[in-house]
């Protein structure tokens, strides 16, 4: 580490930012259903998630690998490109983590990535194959696979309990969402730690103090892992509310089969060194494991939204980091100009957060006024008395319906 500049430490400082951000934007994909069913209050689910997910970025370097010498070239990158995609994904990730819309952390850096290194060399810099293959069909196939995996899932294990005892069946199934949420939370380190390693990997051999490719250095991946698990368990309490109750009700047997399947799709992809969104086979999941009980709804206008920004997340990642890496081409007062704005925009939203907080103590509750759409708690009906979801009283002369979802 002798030989890293200050530009240089500034992108890896910044590369761990992202980790940290990625961290409680993706908290939702592992513990949003467990902490919305009750199956863990919400401060211990975040801290278990966060443990896993350090442990998670020790298993695997594949997609490291993918991202530090497979998306683009290596070759006449400088590291200002890498700072420049680092600030566009950032800023996504902030801006879609106050909406409480559960967005790619990894298509955001992706689309940074990509957007950084048009602006900076063209289109030879961007290997468009591994684009395809490894970006674009994962994130095309992995809601999918996911929410039919999770819907077949949830089928079965109501046709399995259904002759059991309601209350005991879905006790079961808590301790099975329990375990599930930590296998989702070990894939996620898994995957996404990863993502941050081959960023600093790819930084440390434009900034030639690794050869071309090289495996992340251990110092790399402690660093990684401990970034995302901190940012973890500082917990996404707006995408946990979106995820685990704006986009279906859902009962523990159902969060087991969503959790189950998005892990299973996750882990093979690390596997295979696929860098598929963990937020895009989620959310896919929970909405099948919505539809895979009888008489279960997914709130599609809540859907819709998610569906809109997954769209947006490549191309306005890559927008914004095109901006920024044309500031650093210009020089050090580039560099210092979107280093300055990132501050500022960051504490922007920060502060704007801030007027309307989410938090451990109300993640489960309806409040008017959040950005998105969101449902308020269902009432328990005497059809489902042995359900043990958690749920909150309904004001004085409710009917015993679900809420209406509104939009705020």
């Amino acid at each position: 580490m002798e030989h890293i500049t200050l530009l240089l430490g500034i992108v890896i400082v910044t590369a761990l930012v992202f980790d940290f951000t990625n961290g409680f934007h993706d908290t939702a994909n592992a513990m949003a259903t467990t902490i919305s069913t009750g199956a863990m209050k919400p401060r211990t689910a975040v801290a278990m998630s966060a443990v896993l997910n350090l442990v998670g970025a020790f298993l695997s370097v594949e997609v490291a690998r993918t991202i530090s010498g497979g998306l683009i070239n290596e070759n006449g990158i400088r590291t200002e490109v890498i700072f420049a995609a680092l600030v566009g994904a950032i800023l996504w990730n902030l801006l879609t983590w106050l909406l409480g819309l559960p967005s790619s952390s990894s298509h955001a850096l992706f689309g940074g990535l990509i957007g950084a290194t048009l602006m900076s060399v063209g289109t030879s810099g961007v290997n468009g194959g591994v684009v395809v293959t490894k970006v674009l069909i994962p994130a095309l196939a992995a809601p999918v696979v996911a929410g039919l995996a999770a819907l077949l899932a949830t089928r079965l294990t109501y046709r399995i309990g259904r002759r059991t005892d309601d209350r005991a069946t879905a006790k079961g199934y808590r301790a099975g969402q329990i375990a599930s949420a930590g296998l989702v939370s070990l894939a996620h380190g898994t995957n996404d730690a990863q993502k941050t390693m081959g960023v600093i990997t790819l930084a440390l051999v434009t900034g030639g103090v690794l050869a071309p490719g090289s495996n992340p250095p251990l110092w790399v991946i402690v660093s990684a892992g401990t970034a995302i698990a901190l940012g973890t368990y500082l917990g996404g309490w707006r995408i946990i509310r979106t995820m685990g109750t704006g986009l279906t009700d859902l009962r523990p047997q159902q969060g087991f089969a969503a959790q189950t399947s998005a892990a299973t799709v996750i882990l093979a992809s690390s596997h295979l060194g696929f860098s598929l969104s963990t937020t895009q086979s989620c959310s896919g999941a929970v909405m099948g494991a919505g539809l895979g009980r009888r008489g279960g709804t997914v709130r599609w206008s809540t859907a819709g939204r998610m569906f809109a920004a997954w769209g947006l997340t490549l191309p306005a990642a890559g927008l914004v980091a095109a901006g920024a890496e044309f500031l650093t081409g210009q020089g050090s007062w580039g560099v210092s100009v979107v280093a300055a704005s990132l501050v500022v925009l960051s504490g922007a939203i920060w502060l704007a957060a801030r007027r309307r907080p989410v938090d451990h103590t109300n993640v489960n509750e309806t409040a008017a006024g959040e950005p998105g759409v969101m449902t308020a708690p269902a009432v328990t009906s005497p059809a489902v008395a042995g359900d043990l979801s958690t749920t909150i009283p309904a004001p004085p002369g409710s009917t015993g319906e679900p809420a209406r979802t509104a939009r705020v």
